[in-house]
């Protein structure tokens, strides 16, 4: 197997705080690291590296681990920006334009979607990030959904069933039977395509005895849950994230001091969307607050075509020290490390021992820049795994 010694690394952050400078992000200066086709090996000063088969030069950038995007809905069809236009004049954000998103992706071909899909996922990896989840939710048919987890798992293994996201326009008398669909023959088909279950728990969404429900039957088929919760009001989905011991509960921009509490003493990680409320001038999330509880946060872009069209990671860092009180180091282990957690994944978002050799090296000597310079891309090159892990 080829190994390769990545030489003269101005900054490199490791995330493993018994590397370096035994800090959370376990930062080395004037580094070397050595991988192979799957595994850092060796990470040290840069006078003691050894010799590998290949050598890079950083040419004294900083080098990162790959973000870790932990929630995605990059499976769609259609536009709307003319929603972000209205926005932007003062109209409320509602969640309801997902129904034109859901019409738009049932009547687009398998070829279109994957067209489209695939141009997403190539700006993000363009953007530094090497692992992605994916949720289905735009089809809200028992097929539709089908056909979206298959075209998600060509691109990760992190793939999320989003049956629950809304209820569909033919359901709206009928929300009982919708329902029913979902823990009956939608969840027999999309089980087996699927890691996650995730539930849309929020106002105008699924309640939180019904979001129960469904992420009952769907852990009872293999099913991990997820749950977007508390984006346009307090739901008391919190608690629930908490008692079902989900992976992660993502927005959470409504936060009162008991759903902090419980989160605190969880394993559930906070993953916090900025773009979501850059796209819909909606306040932002406490990251400060949770931090300062002893939280796990993680950020990730929520790309999705109606509340938040994003695909560059570097910018969601940027809106969460500009606009969530997090320092950039904070914000950079919430975009690597912290996605990790919200994934339940060791392997990936740091550059220790073991770990998958998924890193970004940057054009720039420290990863500051990624904040410090909003709106351009500074990611020089990436080491991805994007496709299914080897």
């Amino acid at each position: 197997m080829t190994t390769r010694v990545i030489r003269n690394i101005a900054e490199l952050t490791t995330n493993d705080p018994s590397l370096g400078d035994e800090s959370a992000l376990g930062r080395l200066y004037d580094a070397a690291m050595v991988v192979d086709e799957e595994q850092v090996l060796w990470v040290g000063a840069n006078a003691t590296a050894p010799d590998a088969d290949e050598s890079f030069d950083a040419e004294r950038r900083a080098v990162i681990p790959g973000f870790v995007d932990s929630h995605t809905h990059l499976v769609f069809a259609g536009e709307r920006s003319d929603e972000f236009e209205a926005r932007m004049a003062g109209e409320h954000y509602d969640g309801g334009g997902i129904a034109r998103t859901v019409a738009a992706t049932r009547a687009a071909t398998l070829e279109d979607l994957r067209a489209g899909t695939s141009k997403r996922i190539a700006e993000l990896e363009a953007g530094g990030v090497t692992t992605v989840e994916i949720k289905s939710g735009y089809e809200l048919t028992v097929d539709g959904e089908a056909r979206d987890l298959r075209l998600a798992d060509e691109f990760t293994t992190e793939t999320t069933w989003l049956g629950a996201h809304v209820v569909p326009s033919e359901y709206q008398k009928n929300r009982e039977g919708y329902i029913e669909l979902l823990l009956s023959s939608m969840l027999d088909v999309c089980a087996p395509l699927a890691k996650w279950a995730d539930v849309f728990c929020d106002r105008g969404a699924f309640s939180v005895e019904e979001a129960r429900v469904i992420l009952e039957g769907a852990r009872a088929e293999g099913l991990a849950p997820r749950l977007h919760a508390n984006q346009l009001a307090h739901s008391g989905a919190i608690a629930l994230a908490v008692e079902l011991d989900c992976a992660s509960v993502d927005h959470c921009t409504y936060l009162d001091d008991r759903d902090i509490d419980l989160l605190s003493a969880s394993a559930t990680v906070a993953t916090l969307l900025p773009g979501a409320e850059f796209s819909t001038r909606s306040p932002y999330p406490s990251a400060r607050r949770l931090l300062d509880a002893g939280v796990t946060v993680a950020l990730a872009t929520d790309c999705n075509p109606g509340s938040s069209y994003v695909t560059s990671m570097a910018f969601v860092i940027a809106l969460a020290v500009r606009e969530m009180s997090m320092s950039v180091d904070e914000a950079l282990w919430a975009s690597t490390k912290g996605g990790a957690l919200a994934l339940r994944r060791g392997d990936v978002g740091q550059l220790g021992l073991g770990a998958r050799a998924d890193f970004a090296v940057l054009d720039a000597p420290r990863a500051a820049h990624l904040a410090y310079r909003p709106g351009g891309n500074v990611v020089a090159a990436t080491r991805h795994s994007l496709s299914r892990p080897r």
